[in-house]
């Protein structure tokens, strides 16, 4: 049988699930590898998404997802074992004859990068090159999403603060839903863009200050911007159960890449890097 399934990795997050909603009237099959058959899994069944249950450091269930998979679109959060699932990924899709590879890097991804993640996106982004598997690489800049995170959200209804560690830096925040919209798009097209690049801006740069007045236009209430130094930042940061220190030290690293104009850039259409 000729593999003619789309198979999208972190379908019950942001990027992923916006890619799955994005591909429902492309006429293809989707398939997506989730960890737990939970209430989010649900709702991808009913956009007609066949469930598979696996890990991505796990090569063996990595495999079996992939199987009669012509095009894969793969995704990992910013934790550690990066490399491990990138390597898993590519070698399971070479094995398995799939015949293009998405794969979500980010935007401060290089090899002399402070930033253990986003030197390890980096390094990710070559192994995929080397698998054989035409690939496209993605490098979003910070997402709007930052604004609803807890870190973000909780000085903001307490306090009426944007308390982010970027100094004057700006950047073009890029939704996830866009970015989600690129994946499907690459996936449905994969030929066009093997080989390529892209780095994702959205339409406006902004600084804090900019992005506090967005804010407070939308949600009719003053919102300061308050340009936290990184230290300080990282200790709300440490707060937070869920957040590592592998998360931290990515963070202070893109923080000060942010104020070096690192992430800064715009664009409405997708450009070639």
């Amino acid at each position: 049988m000729e593999n003619s399934k789309i198979l999208v990795t972190g379908a019950t997050g942001s990027i992923g699930g916006n890619a799955v909603r994005a591909l429902k009237d492309s006429g293809r099959e989707e398939r997506a590898l989730v960890r737990a058959d939970d209430g989010r899994t649900q709702k991808l069944r009913a956009l007609g998404v066949e469930i598979v249950i696996g890990d991505l450091l796990d090569i063996d269930s990595v495999r079996a997802a992939l199987q009669d998979v012509r095009t894969a679109y793969f995704v990992y959060p910013i934790r550690p074992q990066i490399l491990d699932a990138t390597a898993y990924f590519a070698q399971a899709a070479k094995e398995a004859g799939v015949s293009a590879i998405v794969n979500t890097s980010q935007m401060t991804s290089r090899r002399d990068s402070k930033s253990h993640a986003a030197q390890n996106h980096w390094v990710g982004e070559r192994v995929f090159d080397w698998c054989g598997v035409p690939v496209t690489h993605l490098r979003p800049t910070l997402f709007a999403e930052w604004m609803l995170y807890p870190f973000s959200l909780k000085s903001i209804v307490e306090k009426d603060t944007l308390a982010l560690p970027f100094g004057t830096g700006r950047f073009a925040p890029i939704a996830s839903e866009d970015t989600g919209r690129v994946v499907a798009a690459i996936l449905k097209n994969p030929v066009a863009h093997a080989g390529r690049t892209y780095k994702l801006f959205g339409p406006v740069e902004l600084d804090g200050t900019g992005i506090a007045a967005a804010m407070s236009e939308v949600l009719k209430r003053a919102i300061r911007y308050s340009a936290v130094e990184i230290p300080d930042f990282q200790q709300i940061l440490a707060q937070i159960p869920r957040l590592t220190p592998y998360f931290s030290q990515h963070i202070a690293a893109i923080a000060i890449d942010c104020q070096n104009g690192i992430a800064a850039g715009t664009q409405t259409i997708m450009s070639k890097n």
